[in-house]
């Protein structure tokens, strides 16, 4: 292995390292930092989160800068405010003995004024969101003529997040600078691309914007991290919470991070083990910043040691030490896991990432065993027995690695002894741990049972229905009251509920009610109130879903030549009354916004 010093890292740069105590490069480190100082070509490294990307291009970026020069000269995009901020830190840590160096973060979510106050002065490596960045940009203050390099972190993250339109824009502001004979064909800007997947997104923009790009992969492509090991524990769905206690309860020293899929589900899970004595706190969007702030920074400190989070509100959430990532159900797509689990066995220390997981999931854990190249470990839900033990040996453990200062308990110790010379040692190491530990003994004297998932012969599970085949989700029918459409979306372009929500919620507006969803590889089907159905078929077909036109009409519709142009009328569509004014509607039990927000309706159970 090579030292910093080999790689071609200058004295000051290394002094900065050392103190932070770097040693020896990481895999990633070592492959990209003598490229990025050698050449001049466009990079995509593809490595987990976690592996040391920020120094693999940051320690580059500031041997190449031009420290005489105030202009900006290099960008460094990244997802999400916490990550820049992250980044930014990194990056003056590391110059701390380089002289002349100006870094500053912009991004959203904060006052705009001290940001335009730091731009004015000269800044020499901008650290942004995409999308404050062209605000900046628009109004003035941001200058990307002399950007000569410009670097994309957590690329995956960004495009998942909807970024794409906006690193287009950025793109064409710095695109005026082509090639020219004199500088051998280089066009003026060099583009690296550092992303924990490759994901189809992330082959398009790189296609698009990088040029003759070496392509530097540690480990394999789209495969978890190294270090972490996978589990999974298979239960009801009305069992998930228990088991997620019991979980919790049986690594007496967890550190973790438990991921849920929704925002209401992520303040219910944190609520319930707050009110059952656990140290948690939530992490989503609903929050201000002010108050994720505080709670990163508790969580970082280790004062906190669950947090329940969405995967939004966590990107670029950078801890050290996490033992574990709890996935409270598995999110649909697989990329998601990825950058879950890698959270945790950072920095060659190990992981574990553990799936609660019901019946209907377990395809799930097959599809991501395939695409990370990793198996998962089934183990069945700890005993209460064990549990207890556990927790046991963790309070006398503390016990005996207790300190004592004898100056401080000296003049008490009289006291005590005379409390106490009535009670053997056996009586009171009992009544020590009883204090401690008694929180437990009495829950799991009378905790509920969790009821084990039966299996067959076959290993699947007793009673469980098998998921529809693409074939059959075809051939589903709308409900009464309902009309099916059908859109050119699916799961392959990353298409899912949630995103299908949002999309309403977009563009068509209103309170939206929406029926069953059939989700395909790459189209899907879904059911509106039929008054809704042309309504919906108008707003979605000719919008821009991560750069693909969309095309929404009925089900039983052939595919028209012209998006705005149906060839069949759509049968089961009554014609409208003229229109009245409209109601106020009453509150439902939704407790549904104020604001337009699409709702879904559950899908009702085939009468006998």
């Amino acid at each position: 292995m090579k030292t910093f010093e080999e790689l071609g890292v200058s004295p000051a740069i290394r002094k900065a390292i050392e103190e932070l105590g770097f040693q020896t490069p990481m895999p990633v480190q070592e492959a990209v930092i003598p490229f990025l100082l050698e050449g001049q070509r466009d990079v995509i490294a593809l490595a987990q989160t976690g592996t040391g990307k920020t120094a693999a291009f940051g320690i580059p970026l500031l041997q190449n800068l031009d420290t005489t020069d105030r202009s900006t000269q290099m960008l460094i995009l990244s997802p999400t405010r916490e990550l820049c901020l992250q980044i930014t830190d990194d990056m003056r840590d590391f110059s701390k003995y380089m002289d002349g160096v100006h870094i500053e973060a912009v991004y959203g979510g904060a006052a705009i004024e001290p940001q335009i106050r730091a731009l004015k002065k000269g800044v020499q490596i901008i650290v942004a969101t995409p999308g404050r960045l062209i605000d900046l940009k628009n109004r003035g203050f941001v200058h990307l003529e002399n950007v000569s390099i410009i670097v994309l972190d957590e690329a995956d993250e960004m495009l998942n997040m909807g970024f794409s339109d906006s690193i287009n824009e950025i793109f064409d502001a710095i695109q005026g600078k082509e090639a020219s004979p004199s500088e051998g064909g280089w066009r003026g800007y060099q583009t690296l691309m550092f992303s924990a997947t490759m994901s189809r997104e992330v082959e398009r923009v790189a296609k698009k914007y990088l040029h003759d790009a070496e392509t530097i992969v540690v480990g394999s492509r789209n495969e978890g991290a190294e270090n972490v090991n996978h589990i999974y524990y298979m239960v009801h769905a009305k069992d998930k919470y228990l088991a997620l206690k019991r979980i919790v309860d049986y690594y007496p020293k967890i550190f973790a991070i438990i991921f849920c899929r929704t925002k209401i589900e992520t303040q219910e899970v944190a609520d319930k083990l707050i009110r059952d004595g656990y140290n948690a706190e939530s992490l989503h969007g609903d929050l201000s910043q002010q108050q994720r702030d505080l709670t990163m920074q508790k969580f970082r400190q280790h004062l906190t040691q669950l947090l329940v989070a969405t995967d939004v509100a966590a990107r670029g959430l950078d801890v050290d030490d996490l033992t574990h990532v709890i996935n409270y159900g598995l999110p649909d797509d697989i990329e998601n896991y990825t950058h879950r689990s890698g959270r945790t066995g950072r920095a060659g220390k190990k992981g574990t990432s553990i799936s609660i997981v019901h019946s209907k999931e377990k395809h799930k854990i097959r599809n991501i065993e395939k695409e990370i190249g990793k198996k998962f470990e089934e183990k069945p839900i700890p005993a209460a027995e064990e549990i207890c033990k556990k927790q046991l040996y963790k309070v006398m453990d503390e016990i005996v690695k207790t300190d004592v200062n004898d100056d401080e308990i000296a003049p008490f110790m009289q006291d005590i002894s005379r409390y106490f010379e009535y009670i053997d040692k056996e009586e009171l190491i009992k009544k020590i741990c009883s204090r401690e530990f008694g929180r437990f003994l009495t829950y799991y004297a009378d905790a509920p049972e969790i009821e084990v998932v039966e299996r067959d012969k076959k290993g699947n599970v007793k009673g469980e229905k098998k998921p529809q085949s693409d074939r059959q989700k075809r051939m589903n029918k709308a409900e009464p009251g309902y009309h099916r459409l059908f859109i050119n979306l699916g799961k392959r372009d990353g298409f899912y509920p949630g995103e299908l929500m949002q999309t309403l919620n977009r563009y068509v507006g209103g309170r939206q009610e929406v029926g069953h969803i059939d989700l395909l590889d790459t189209i899907s089907y879904f059911e509106v109130p039929e008054k809704d159905a042309r309504k919906v078929m108008t707003q979605l077909t000719g919008i821009r879903y991560r750069g693909r036109i969309v095309r929404c009409n009925s089900e039983d519709e052939k595919a028209p030549t012209k998006p705005t142009s149906p060839t069949k009328p759509i049968k089961p569509i009554k014609p409208t009354k003229p229109t009245k004014p409209i109601k106020p509607t009453k509150p439902t039990k939704q407790n549904l916004p104020d604001e337009g927000w699409a709702w879904r309706k559950p899908r009702k159970g085939k009468k006998k």
